[in-house]
């Protein structure tokens, strides 16, 4: 039996997701554009799975662009900036985003953007004062993580949020970590714009969205078709967002209990870890955190070596962005926290998800002490 914890790496594709999935390919085969009776039953498909996604953020359907995943939709609002004319302007961002957001930020930089990367704290948070403070009379968009990928560390998007609108300037948030493992409710917190993945939350790879509330699309990155209101071109990818759309409608039916579950299988790895490892650190806000991550350092231990030495004993865990692995350089979100490279370098990331339980917990806490002595001793 293997022990899966990278989650926010990639979830398992729920069964009610593949069923939605099959019923497309087998059902709603037809061109959504074509003015047929297949072409109807595709739209069909997909207009159900954009009120799917909308019910569970609080937006409405036709707010609800359909994409190629979050990376793509991170590119789409913030190179977009490049097509809306003038001089460059501002754009007011965090020093611990995700790459997706993070290379197009020097894209613009490059064409004459100025980037304020607003600094966290030591447990990864945003101070709202000091993010609104950053804003400029030229400050274009606000642009951050909501929940991070490898700390779990969830920014206070309800204070930041509304000070943001008052000031009149449009506010981009990537909620891929966060929608499906908390409420993300866009009434009671005013994005503009919201990025997600369906493979975050027990949908498909290659398949998300981005919610554009008020008529603020930006510009496509792709054109050459009338499709999601002329702003996305290219056929949509049907089977892809009717898995969506079901991972969506099961995450608006579970969530108070994944909440619950999650939280306390990352609380039960976390205290064993603290009781049976010496020199541990937790990485991020624990009042502030996503129910399924957690992030610890343990000292003087390589973790790319625990990494390996964890998946031969059937236990798969992370050392951060799955994006960045195998990376040489330590991780920038936890350098931006303070930490040192050789502290960066000795972190670990367990994310638990569906199909995760107190046994797969205690068979983590069972060998990874012995792992961690073993890297400590080759190390020193």
């Amino acid at each position: 039996m293997r022990v899966y914890l990278d989650h926010n790496a990639t979830t398992p594709v729920r069964e009610e997701a593949i069923a939605a999935i099959e019923s497309a390919l087998r059902r709603a085969w037809g061109n959504p554009s074509s003015v047929h009776a297949e072409g109807g039953a595709a739209r069909a498909c997909v207009e159900r799975a954009r009120e799917e996604v909308a019910a569970l953020l609080g937006a409405e359907p036709g707010e609800v662009v359909f994409t190629a995943g979050a990376t793509e939709s991170n590119n789409q609002v913030l190179l977009g900036l490049l097509h809306r004319g003038g001089a460059p302007g501002s754009v007011v961002s965090s020093a611990a985003e995700h790459p997706s957001v993070e290379a197009p930020l020097e894209a613009l930089e490059a064409a004459g953007w100025r980037v304020i990367r607003v600094p966290v704290d030591g447990e990864g948070l945003l101070d709202p004062d000091t993010v609104v403070a950053a804003l400029a009379p030229d400050t274009a968009l606000v642009s951050l993580l909501w929940g991070n990928n490898e700390t779990g560390v969830v920014q206070p998007m309800e204070a930041i949020a509304p000070r943001v609108r008052e000031r009149g300037v449009p506010l981009h948030v990537d909620a891929t970590q966060c929608v499906g493992k908390q409420p993300v409710d866009l009434r009671r917190v005013p994005a503009d714009l919201l990025s997600l993945s369906a493979h975050k939350l027990g949908g498909p790879k290659g398949v998300g969205c981005l919610v554009a509330r008020g008529g603020r699309a930006p510009a496509s990155l792709l054109l050459g078709g009338p499709q999601e209101r002329r702003r996305r071109g290219g056929t949509e990818n049907v089977p892809g967002i009717a898995g969506l759309g079901a991972a969506c409608a099961l995450a608006a039916r579970e969530l108070p209990e994944r909440i619950a579950r999650h939280a306390a299988l990352r609380d039960r790895l976390w205290n064993g870890i603290r009781a049976k490892i010496p020199g541990v650190r937790r990485n991020g806000s624990a009042e502030r955190s996503l129910c399924n991550t957690l992030n610890v350092e343990l000292a003087g231990a390589a973790a790319e070596v625990l990494v390996q030495a964890l998946d031969l004993e059937g236990i798969a865990a992370s050392t951060g962005a799955a994006c960045a692995s195998g990376s040489l350089h330590p991780s920038a979100v936890l350098e931006a926290m303070g930490r040192s490279p050789a502290e960066a370098r000795s972190a670990l990331r367990f994310s638990v998800g569906h199909g995760v339980d107190e046994a797969a917990i205690d068979r983590v806490l069972e060998v990874l002490p012995g792992l961690v002595a073993r890297a400590r001793a080759e190390a020193s």
